[in-house]
């Protein structure tokens, strides 16, 4: 079955400094998942993503790695996003060291149980996510009552922007995840 409706580029067809970043990815990860596979025919588009997610996802302060991770699934899950919803909640499981925790954030957030940052985190994301047109005051309220910073709550706010583009070109693409990504964490 096709990865894309679109071309994909193996990694040996990218440009080199993509060739080198992806390299990095698939080295670690032991495939190259689909979505620079897909993104790949689109070179500007694929480096314009990636700096955008790494400036995002791998800040040193802020959000942990598991709580970025969060946001993400938290996103996916809301925009019915197959694609991000198995290859973050694979990393999710990986960085929370828990196995079900991406599974019930996906599917049913609202019931998860969650500590108090959790929620807000969650909570704040699923605003954005869902009706953004709706979003104000009383988010962002209590967001900081749960203890979330001005930084941190940007944060959220800019992952579950990306993510919410990067589902709607998963749909776009009809986008497979990786069989690997199935079993990550578990």
């Amino acid at each position: 079955m096709a990865v894309s409706r679109f071309p994909v580029v193996e990694l040996d067809g990218l440009p080199d400094d993509l060739h080198d970043r992806v390299g990095v990815i698939a080295e670690k990860s032991g495939f190259v998942p689909n979505i620079f596979r897909a993104l790949g025919h689109r070179p500007a588009e694929l480096r314009a993503f990636l700096d955008y997610h790494d400036a995002l996802m791998d800040r040193a302060d802020g959000l942990t790695k598991a709580e970025r991770e969060l946001v993400v699934v938290a996103t996916s899950g809301a925009n019915h996003c197959t694609y991000c919803v198995v290859a973050h909640g694979a990393i999710l499981r990986i960085r929370a060291k828990d196995p079900e925790l991406a599974d019930k954030v996906s599917s049913n957030p609202w019931q998860v149980e969650l500590d108090e940052r959790g929620r807000a985190i969650v909570e704040l994301a699923l605003a954005l996510a869902q009706d953004s047109h709706l979003f104000g005051e009383q988010h962002l309220a209590a967001a900081r009552e749960a203890g979330l910073t001005e930084d941190e709550i940007w944060d959220v706010g800019a992952i579950t922007a990306l993510f919410a583009m990067s589902n709607r070109l998963a749909h776009l693409t009809a986008l497979r995840p990786n069989p690997e990504f199935y079993g990550m964490g578990r």
